[in-house]
């Protein structure tokens, strides 16, 4: 008995040894997996939950919004790499090619442009004589009766008794007559004052109009005239007749408005966008539905310096020549100015910008698939196309159609982003019965 027991001990020794080996090694093959499914099932844990129609109301639980609807999971795996702008979308290659995306490349272009408005023809304010007569009297006859009468420079219009001028021909004659018995007189200081009386006088009825040919009539004959002649001081059309025959007049008595049309104005309405385009001395075609197959060119002559307050356009004024009269005033026109400013800078479509109201913004193309949204300043734009200030560079390319729906997809995942790191995190306090509710269902 007492010789086997040292074999039953070391038999013992041994069958312990090897259980517990076994069992250890048993126990880490079976715990090995199952700690790395929970590790595994941490990482798919939702990190929190998004109401489905406002990305920015979140909640730690799953719940349900006013209208029933369950808040969206969002896990670790929806957070965007660290390298990746805030908003940049992954879209997988066919659904890219399915929705239609085109793109251009962000390139270097001169830019120019065509201002299309109308006008409205107007007369030659250079060009406008108002006529008054220079005393007071009556008009006796009228040469030129009718408005619209074509009238050339110095032809007669009308005549006008004015007991005024009847003196100053008086005045004249005598002063004549002083002259010519004081001419040879000895003392120098008279025969010099006998002369300018007769000057003054002289003077006097020209500043009073009297023309030079009755002037040298009454030089020649010493005879008063009755009727004072008034001649046109400009060629051109009567667009106004203010006074008749027989009709009392004084020198605020406005008798003709005589318009030289050779050269006309037109009035014209631009936009304030296209302010920054067009400058003095512009080329500008004029066609008129009332002369049919006419292209009239003319020029930019002056940019009004104020806005209208009623159309918020800026006024512009066109000079043409119009040596054939066809041109007549408040005749409507259709206007183009060719504007001569032109630029060298980037340029993108319009149809690329997002415009969101607070910033304009374009998708930029990362890689195939991989769409960045990235916020631009825009500049001057033309005939589509808009020259960009900042945010891209040139040999970018940009998305130019189905934009707004990588865009949606891109607000998404920058709220998304916004949430999992928030500055200002916005949370809507979860209802105690809907948590009790998410408990149980997760029991």
């Amino acid at each position: 008995m007492n010789k086997s027991m040292p074999f039953i001990i070391t038999v013992t020794l041994i069958v312990g040894i090897s259980g517990g080996w076994l069992a250890n090694t048993y126990w880490q093959a079976g715990t090995q997996p199952h700690e790395n499914s929970i590790q595994a099932a941490d990482n798919n844990k939702p990190l929190f939950y998004r109401n489905p129609m406002n990305p920015t109301i979140t909640s730690p639980v799953p719940i349900k919004d006013s209208m029933g609807m369950d808040y969206i999971p969002i896990y670790t795996n929806d957070h965007p790499l660290a390298s990746d702008a805030i908003g940049t979308v992954n879209i997988d290659p066919d659904t890219v090619q399915n929705m239609g995306v085109r793109t251009t490349t962000v390139k270097k272009d001169i830019l120019s442009h065509v201002v299309r408005t109308v006008g409205r023809v107007a007369y030659d304010e250079k060009r406008i004589v108002r006529l008054h007569p220079k005393v007071e009297g009556w008009i006796e006859t009228m040469q030129v009766d009718k408005t619209g009468e074509k009238v050339k420079e110095d032809q007669e219009l009308l005549s006008i008794y004015s007991p005024q001028l009847v003196v100053s021909q008086q005045e004249y004659i005598l002063a004549l007559n002083n002259f010519k018995a004081l001419e040879q007189s000895p003392i120098e200081d008279i025969r010099r004052g006998a002369e300018e009386l007769v000057n003054s006088s002289l003077e006097r009825l020209k500043l009073l109009d009297v023309p030079a040919h009755q002037i040298h009539e009454l030089t020649e004959d010493y005879n008063i005239h009755k009727s004072l002649h008034i001649h046109s001081p400009a060629s051109g059309i009567v667009v106004n007749i203010g006074a008749r025959e027989g009709q009392h007049v004084t020198p605020s008595t406005e008798i003709y408005m005589i318009a030289d049309l050779s050269e006309v104005w037109v009035f014209a309405d631009i936009y304030e966008n296209e302010l920054p385009w067009v400058k003095t001395g512009d080329l500008v075609e004029m066609q008129l539905v009332g002369i049919p197959g006419r292209v009239f060119r003319g020029h930019l002559a002056f940019i009004y310096p104020y806005a209208e307050a009623k159309t918020r356009t800026i006024k512009v004024r066109l000079e043409f020549k119009n040596n054939e009269l066809l041109l007549k005033p408040d005749m409507f026109a259709e206007i183009t100015i060719y504007a001569s400013q032109q630029l060298n800078a980037l340029v993108i479509p319009s149809e690329a910008i997002i415009r969101s109201g607070v910033r304009d913004k374009v998708l930029v193309v990362r890689s195939p698939g991989k769409f960045e949204p990235r916020a631009i300043t825009t500049g001057l734009a033309a005939d589509g196309t808009v020259t960009v200030l900042e945010g891209l560079e040139e040999g970018e390319e940009i998305v130019t159609s189905s934009q707004f729906l990588i865009d949606s997809e891109s607000r998404l995942r920058e709220a998304t982003a916004k949430m999992i790191n928030p500055a200002t995190p916005r949370t809507e306090p979860p209802n105690p019965l809907q948590i009790e509710q998410g408990e149980h269902q997760h029991d």
